[in-house]
């Protein structure tokens, strides 16, 4: 039988991967929606291919404009209602959320409240509301499956484990553009230098995220929701090959790694069909090849964003809404060449500085936190 599937963020490096995959196994899948921001040419390019019943873009001039480009019969929704619309109303069992940003949150309750299984690449939704999100997938018999390469590495090593008998689960982190620079040689560092990932293929954001440590940051905030563990539990790792996805160290000091190819299309099949392993047109790991591979301690005062972010974690509560909310702002003031690389992390910690921790917040006061957050973030001066 067919899985009904809605992407959010089809256009984004993630939502083209997953359609790749589904192409792949077409048979498999019927695309219920998607969801697009601006890239009109790619989004009508994509609806034309896989029919969907409802889209969504960013704003009503966008809509306007793809309108005459489709099919009548497909349904055309734009803004925060329409990526709500194409998450929650629609025959699909499952949704892929490859939104960016923060944006996601609000499409993913709706689709936990309306039934629907989870495919999460959007960290975001976690970190700004973890605790929301956990109690929802409890209450309406949701699954949350990970679609990070890092978290599904985790979820693949915990099959069939106890979570009691976890010691130790260790996230790796390429480290990004400038892993081989000091923090001297980070000063006057372009824009076009940050978005070179060794690596990966990512969006702009991310990639900046990568370089600041922000992203590793957020993924142990998620790790921390995901599998139900103690901050404490967590730790992170240099490993420049990005081969080991992740490893979890169990009480009797067994550690299980999950390993492959630097390749998206793993973890997102891997969520896409579980718990069944189909073929991919990955390249398969030969480790003759590599002859060896590297792992290095964090330097926590070289990367000050991913110790800020494990002390949000720990405070809990508005903390890490305020630390994503800030990083979305400073990272966009940075691409726009606004602000200097190194000053992502001052803003962080200068918005974090202003804030009272809320410890059990409640959607609407999280979703206004979150506004305070970035306008205050506009609001840091450029050279502070």
């Amino acid at each position: 039988m067919s899985k009904h599937i809605s992407i959010l963020g089809s256009t984004g490096s993630i939502g083209t991967q997953t359609l790749d995959v589904i192409s792949m196994y077409k048979e498999d899948f019927i695309i219920e929606s998607l969801a697009a921001g601006s890239n009109l040419p790619l989004f009508v390019e994509q609806i034309n291919t896989y029919h969907p019943k409802k889209v969504s873009v960013a704003n009503k001039s966008l809509a306007e404009q793809l309108k005459p480009l489709i099919s009548s019969s497909i349904e055309v929704f734009y803004g925060d209602e329409g990526l709500i619309e194409v998450a929650a109303n629609t025959n699909a069992t499952f949704i892929v959320n490859a939104l960016v940003g923060s944006q996601g949150l609000k499409p993913t309750i709706s689709a936990i409240e309306a039934g629907k299984h989870i495919g999460l690449a959007n960290k975001e939704t976690l970190v700004t509301a973890g605790h929301i999100i956990k109690q929802l997938t409890q209450i309406h018999g949701v699954d949350l499956l990970p679609i990070d390469s890092e978290h599904s590495a985790i979820f693949q090593c915990l099959n069939g484990e106890s979570h009691s008998e976890i010691s130790k689960v260790t996230l790796t982190a390429s480290g990004g553009s400038f892993r081989d620079r000091s923090r001297k040689e980070l000063v006057g560092v372009t824009v076009e230098e940050a978005l070179s990932h060794p690596n990966w293929s990512m969006g702009a954001k991310i990639t900046i995220d990568s370089a600041t440590m922000v992203n590793k940051g957020l993924e142990v905030i998620e790790a921390h929701w995901l599998f139900d563990i103690a901050y404490d539990k967590i730790d992170v790792v240099i490993h420049p090959e990005s081969i080991v996805h992740s490893f979890v160290e169990f009480n009797d000091r067994s550690v299980i790694a999950q390993l492959g190819n630097p390749d998206m299309r793993v973890p997102i099949q891997y969520a896409l069909t579980y718990p069944r392993r189909l073929k991919t047109s990955t390249e398969p790991l030969d480790l003759t090849l590599l002859g060896r591979l590297n792992f290095n301690q964090m330097d926590y005062e070289r990367f000050p964003c991913l110790k800020m972010a494990f002390d949000c974690g720990k405070r809990g509560g508005s903390a890490t809404t305020v630390f994503n909310a800030a990083n979305e702002v400073a990272v966009s003031r940075f691409l726009k060449g606004e602000i200097e690389f190194l000053h992502i992390e001052k803003i962080i910690y200068k918005v974090l500085e202003k804030h009272d921790v809320k410890v059990f917040p409640q959607l609407d006061e999280l979703l206004e936190i979150d506004k305070w957050a970035r306008v205050s973030a506009c609001n840091v001066p450029s050279s502070s």
